[in-house]
């Protein structure tokens, strides 16, 4: 719901708009044959309620695990607040104008998500947002938590619910070039873990299940 508001949404948290849900009973249709081990949200209500639209959307009934390192970047003071009051004195920290222009040089491919997420968290007054490296550390130690366990299981697909930035914040350095654009929502980012430990992103912010989605809805 803050996301249609354009508010800063972190670990604040409301519930999935008419959208939302849509989107996600999509997604669920559009992963109907693929067979999942294990499912994991983060802790806030909107992934939980994502994580159960998409198991119920492909007939699935897995117990949902939570973890609260799965969460979205925390915003501090700005959460809940207009996005132009996050993202502008963040633009204005790097020497931009404004948001816009900041987010201009970001669909080129000119300033790395690192430096935005760490400018929030330099303009945030009471010091509780979170930067690159701590969203980027909670992440990954969580996703590497989530592959062991698979492994020790024998393998196996696992769905993992988390949320944008977060998502983006982890893979950033698994891949070759620099992401310059939101993820959408819904979008599938698969990583595949090797027997020897290490990540690999096969395909970042795929739309393709949610169109296969709707096709299958027709």
């Amino acid at each position: 719901m803050f996301n249609t508001t354009h508010r800063a949404q972190g670990w604040s948290d409301t519930p999935l708009t008419k959208a939302g849900i849509e989107v996600a009973q999509q997604l669920g249709r559009g992963l109907s044959d693929v067979n999942f081990i294990s499912v994991y949200s983060s802790d806030s209500g909107r992934a939980r309620q994502t994580a159960r639209i998409i198991l119920e959307s492909k007939g699935d009934d897995i117990n949902i695990n939570e973890m609260e390192g799965l969460r979205e970047t925390c915003f501090g003071l700005f959460e809940g607040d207009l996005d132009p009051n996050m993202w502008d004195p963040a633009a204005q920290h790097l020497g931009y104008p404004s948001s816009k222009e900041l987010m201009d040089d970001f669909a080129k491919g000119n300033i790395p998500l690192e430096k935005m997420m760490n400018a929030i968290a330099a303009v945030e007054q009471s010091g509780e947002a979170e930067d690159y490296q701590t969203v980027k550390k909670r992440m990954q130690t969580s996703l590497k938590t989530i592959a062991e366990s698979a492994k020790a299981q024998g393998g196996g697909n696992v769905l993992v619910v988390s949320h944008g930035m977060a998502i983006m914040a982890m893979v950033q350095d698994m891949l070759d070039k620099p992401i310059t654009t939101p993820l959408g929502n819904a979008s599938v980012t698969k990583i595949h873990f090797t027997d020897d430990g290490k990540f690999i992103v096969e395909s970042f912010g795929d739309m393709s299940y949610i169109e296969k989605g709707k096709n299958l809805a027709k």
